[in-house]
């Protein structure tokens, strides 16, 4: 008798290494890397290895256009994909686009969504190449695939941590998933009352702005690079900074001790999360969607980041592969659990 096993029981991370497990094998000397790092890494045979990355994103899952306008949609669905390039250490070049839509969208609403891609483009110096378009019965369904280019000694996989390395985030986080609770809230309230105007003030337009329009961090790529620094693994912070933390220590083997102080939340955020009676810690590390860079360097390369204004370091790797903990200003250490993005 054949046994059906929920999608819901394994979960995304479990679902691809069972389904990667019949793929190890590669056939072309060219593959470098394939499933699970931020994109698959190409031998061109020049100076640099190939970056590919691919994203989908689907109205209901991904997004709602209840709140959501379609040039923000746009430029996201763009940034999403470039945040991977730039979580290998590399340089975006080409984006392919394919969308699936129903018919209750208008040529001018596709032009909206287009009008964001095309500025995503601009402002992350890409070219669209390609794609493909088609029907769809249950939604907008959009899917973009990124090409780019990194340098053979500066790229930079996941499972290449070392113990004692210094663990660093750019930017701040958790403004994207509170960005989505006030959304959300202001949805309930006009689903009540269509005749009730949103009621979201001018000072939390930042933590919107993070949910709608994030940005990929390119620009610290090319800083890293100005500083003579690769780091030693990374990742981009999509499904939350335990998530993530844990697919380094994970892939390198290695443990953490993150501090709860260090982390960088945005003053705004600390607003949003007390209006919305939420812990903007628990925002930070399980909220998703930041689209910040968390990486490791060595503790002698410290000395070149110390001083960035946009590079927080939050902790170190141990030699404990089973343990990665956060730590508080009283000296107590719990367990990190990966609470972020369900797919499933």
């Amino acid at each position: 008798m054949n046994t059906r096993t929920e999608l819901e029981s394994v979960g995304e991370i479990a679902l691809i290494q069972r389904i990667s497990q019949g793929f190890a094998a590669t056939s072309h000397a060219e593959t470098v890397r394939g499933i699970g790092d931020d994109a698959a890494v190409i031998d061109t045979g020049g100076p640099d290895y190939g970056l590919i990355s691919t994203d989908m994103l689907l109205e209901g899952v991904h997004f709602d256009l209840a709140y959501s306008p379609l040039k923000h949609l746009g430029f996201k669905a763009v940034a999403v994909n470039v945040s991977d390039i730039a979580a290998m250490n590399g340089t975006p070049l080409q984006i392919t686009v394919s969308i699936a839509l129903s018919n209750r969208f208008s040529v001018e609403a596709v032009e909206e969504l287009y009008s964001g891609i095309k500025a995503a483009c601009e402002a992350y110096r890409v070219d669209l190449i390609g794609g493909d378009t088609t029907s769809s019965r249950s939604g907008l369904v959009i899917s973009v695939t990124v090409f780019g280019k990194v340098a053979k000694d500066k790229i930079t996989y996941r499972n290449t941590a070392k113990p004692n390395d210094v663990v660093c985030v750019t930017g701040d986080l958790g403004a994207a998933f509170l960005g989505l609770q006030l959304l959300e809230r202001e949805k309930q309230v006009y689903m009540a009352n269509p005749n009730m105007q949103p009621e979201i003030s001018e000072d939390k337009s930042y933590v919107l702005e993070r949910q709608l329009r994030p940005s990929a961090r390119t620009d610290i790529v090319y800083e890293l690079q100005d500083l003579g620094v690769v780091p030693t693994a990374m990742i981009d912070v999509s499904d939350g900074l335990a998530s993530e933390l844990m697919h380094i220590c994970t892939q390198s083997g290695t443990g953490a001790v993150i501090f709860d102080e260090n982390i960088p939340i945005d003053d705004v955020s600390y607003l949003v999360a007390t209006e919305l009676n939420l812990s903007p810690l628990t925002a930070a590390l399980n909220g998703g969607e930041d689209y910040e860079l968390l990486f490791t360097i060595r503790p002698h390369e410290f000395e070149k980041l110390k001083n960035h204004a946009h590079i927080t370091p939050i902790g170190y790797l141990t030699d404990k592969p089973d343990s990665i903990l956060l730590g508080t200003k009283a000296g107590q250490y719990t367990p990190i659990k990966a609470q972020g993005w369900k797919h499933f």
